[in-house]
């Protein structure tokens, strides 16, 4: 509701919502085909952002039982370990938007690497977000900002090897300034060149959601001057999951953090555990209402009955 006074647009949860009870491995009935649609991408891309830079498992004794681990058996547990470079002390920003194969890379780059992202959604016709990218000299999407470096760009390709270079594993090693992304250890489906953007393109393709703008009290939040505060999800860029919950986020322009966790992501699985008693993503925090809950097909519907 809007505060005819102040304008303040206030965030509510739906009247009696209960977060479902999380089902691993899951599909919601009636939601079959959309996670299907939603895997083609994952396909397309080989997985890129499923697994953590370095992924590198291994059978260890399990004397740790408050550790995630995907199996446990015979007193052991399987144990993930990766290949990160330093971690920055401030969330990387974001203006883009969830259909675009350019901010695909730099999503799946994100993931890659483990951090957390602020995500501006800019899809077209949005109001908020894109004009203050392009009052920044933003001339396309994405559009990253870093304030651990102060650097600023557009350019996907750019994107990741920045933060490659400056969050990988090659990081501090001293390799030149104009370091290709082979040298910085980008993977390969991220890299310049022919197959990384046909690649994105077909995903893109496979969905065609996630482009276009439509009206939320997110958006009128931000016109009154007040933008709502970030969403929270935790989730890794490929899964199939997740796909409908961004493209919600993105559609009503709802500034979010993700907090990618993909397999290899020790510390943040470690959290997540902690915080919920159970591993599965994606996982939605709404500091607006206070809600916290699993199941994408039901975040999908709060969102819808929150903010559209």
């Amino acid at each position: 509701s809007a505060d005819a006074n102040t304008k303040t647009v206030r965030i509510t949860a739906p009247e009696g919502w209960t977060p479902p009870e999380p089902k691993k491995f899951t599909v919601a009935e009636g939601n079959l085909g959309n996670v299907i649609s939603a895997a083609v991408p994952l396909v397309l891309r080989l997985g890129t952002g499923a697994l953590v830079n370095g992924y590198a498992p291994s059978l260890v004794d399990d004397d740790e039982p408050t550790k995630y681990s995907i199996v446990r058996f015979a007193g052991k547990r399987l144990a993930e370990a990766n290949a990160l470079g330093p971690r920055p002390a401030l969330p990387i920003e974001v203006f883009e938007y969830e259909g675009s194969p350019y901010c695909r890379k730099v999503r799946e780059a994100c993931a890659c690497l483990d951090l957390d992202v602020v995500y501006r959604p800019c899809p077209s016709g949005e109001s908020y977000w894109r004009p203050m990218a392009k009052a920044e000299g933003a001339a396309t999407f994405p559009y990253m900002k870093d304030p651990n470096t102060g650097a600023s760009m557009c350019e996907s390709d750019d994107i990741v090897e920045h933060l490659f270079r400056n969050y990988g594993p090659t990081a501090g090693s001293g390799l030149p300034a104009d370091a290709d992304a082979k040298a910085l250890g980008v993977p390969f489906m991220l890299r310049r060149g022919g197959i990384t953007n046909l690649t994105c393109y077909a995903a893109a393709v496979a969905r065609l959601k996630g482009l276009k703008f439509r009206p939320s009290r997110a958006s009128e939040a931000a016109s009154a001057g007040e933008p709502v505060e970030p969403l929270v999800l935790w989730t890794y860029e490929s899964s199939p999951f997740t796909k409908a919950v961004r493209e919600a986020l993105t559609e009503m322009a709802i500034p979010h953090v993700v907090r990618y966790c993909p397999r290899g992501s020790v510390s943040k699985r470690d959290e997540l555990l902690a915080k919920t008693g159970t591993f599965q993503v994606p996982y939605l925090e709404d500091p607006n209402t206070g809600v916290a809950m699993f199941e994408s097909a039901a975040m999908v519907d709060y969102l819808e009955k929150t903010y559209s």
